[in-house]
């Protein structure tokens, strides 16, 4: 039985993830892109890990023998950063945003909800893309308690909190619009 990459993609568009904006410096070049392929692996020692496609100008750098990365988890009010990343040619990115150098020289947000600065402590092909853990170097959370941007179903979404919902609730029934109060 196989799966068609249609059909795999339309099943993991019901998948939320939230975004972040990977960077890399290797050697003096720095580069930045848009990544929801990130996930936490380990607390002792920390590790994180990212996913590239191979065809991204990303994974020459990232193989690189001194590459590091950071990655910078957005708030919900970074959507415009978010497509920066993601659409704009490579030397329009970092003009927006205030970016600081990390630990490891990788580039990070300082408004970011948080990041996560790592040195590569391993990759693993894995099809059309390279897994890459990173041993997190150092990490900071210049935004707490924020909600972050997440995307799903081809889009981005904001987070509402079932408090929010109930009082967003509550207020419609007393300004007589009807609704259920405990969401």
């Amino acid at each position: 039985m196989s799966v068609s990459s249609e059909e795999f993609r339309d099943v993991l568009r019901h998948f939320p993830a939230g975004v972040t904006i990977v960077t890399i410096k290797s050697g003096d070049e720095i580069h930045g892109l848009t990544v929801s392929a990130f996930a936490s692996i380990s607390p002792e020692p920390p590790l994180i890990m990212i996913a590239i496609d191979h065809r991204h100008s990303a994974f020459e750098l990232l193989e690189a023998e001194d590459a590091v990365f950071a990655v910078n988890i957005l708030h919900e009010d970074q959507m415009e950063l978010s497509n920066r990343f993601a659409w704009l040619k490579d030397e329009d990115r970092f003009d927006a945003g205030d970016w600081r150098e990390a630990v490891t020289g990788a580039p990070v947000l300082a408004d970011a909800l948080a990041w996560l600065d790592c040195t590569i402590h391993g990759s693993y092909v894995a099809g059309t893309h390279t897994i890459y853990v990173g041993k997190v170097q150092a990490c900071g959370i210049p935004r707490p308690n924020q909600p972050p941007l997440v995307y799903w179903n081809r889009g981005y979404r904001c987070l509402l909190l079932r408090e929010e919902r109930q009082k967003a609730a509550r207020k419609k029934l007393s300004d007589g619009q009807g609704g259920v109060a405990d969401g």
